[in-house]
């Protein structure tokens, strides 16, 4: 839903445009401090000032021009997704060249529409490379040769898990939830077989790739740099994924505790 006062169209168009780049950029796990000042750099790149306030859900934009008078203000809904750095790098630099190279304003949009397209990591790709690197965690954590085979399993079944459901459209702490319990009960096999000297470490370490961490990290440096709601916000958010995953971990030790399986 988009108010002007006296709105001209440069104004309205540089508003379009600035809802788009800041709200991928919020999706894509970017600190909110980064996309105030993307958004105030290009804002006056184009002469004009730029007033936004970031909520849980929603963005609220204002740019006016001093010089016409002009003003458009416009709330945007903040779409879902996970972390995306590439898209967060591409847009950071776009926005510095728009300051550094004058960017015709068309001309950006053309550049925001290519790193919309870039294509992401295959799902398969991604669930192996996830995988590799809960097992080297595992390692990290003086796991044995059988640990690591049994937290690359258990990976790969609890992101497939995760992947399936997310493309269900399914809450994300029921996600998580059912990803972690069927990360660890696949991991408790080495509890309940015997395999290997350290089945708990595997059973422990199977879930370390749902930890929210780059939603905590953003959450510490929202709160550092001023931005209190938005870090509180995040820091929420990122507890409820942290008790789902501990709630599906307990549920598997509850199942081998208690002789269940």
């Amino acid at each position: 839903m988009t108010t002007e006062r006296e709105a001209s169209p440069d104004v309205r168009r540089v508003n379009e445009f600035l809802q788009t780049f800041c709200v991928v950029m919020l999706a894509c796990g970017a600190q909110t401090l980064r996309v105030e000042r993307n958004a105030r750099r290009i804002g006056r790149a184009y002469g004009m000032a730029v007033e936004l306030a970031m909520f849980s859900r929603h963005i609220m934009l204002t740019v006016s021009d001093d010089v016409s008078g002009a003003s458009c203000t416009a709330v945007r809904s903040l779409p879902g997704g996970g972390p995306n750095f590439t898209r967060v790098q591409a847009l950071n630099a776009l926005g510095w060249r728009m300051v550094n190279e004058h960017l015709p304003l068309e001309e950006a949009w053309q550049e925001v529409e290519h790193i919309l397209a870039l294509p992401s990591v295959p799902p398969l790709r991604l669930c192996l490379l996830v995988a590799c690197a809960n097992a080297a965690f595992c390692r990290l954590f003086e796991g044995d040769a059988a640990a690591m085979l049994l937290v690359f399993v258990a990976t790969l079944v609890g992101f497939s898990v995760r992947q399936a459901l997310s493309r269900l459209g399914m809450n994300p702490k029921i996600v998580y939830l059912c990803a972690a319990f069927c990360a660890s009960l696949t991991a408790s096999c080495g509890v309940i077989l015997h395999l290997g000297t350290t089945p708990q470490t595997a059973l422990a370490v199977s879930v370390l790739f749902l930890i929210p961490g780059i939603p905590l990290i953003n959450a510490v440096q929202d709160i550092l740099d001023g931005h209190v709601l938005m870090g509180i916000v995040r820091a929420v958010q990122a507890g409820m994924l942290i008790a789902a995953i501990a709630l599906g971990l307990s549920l598997t030790m509850l199942l081998v505790d208690g002789g269940g399986l």
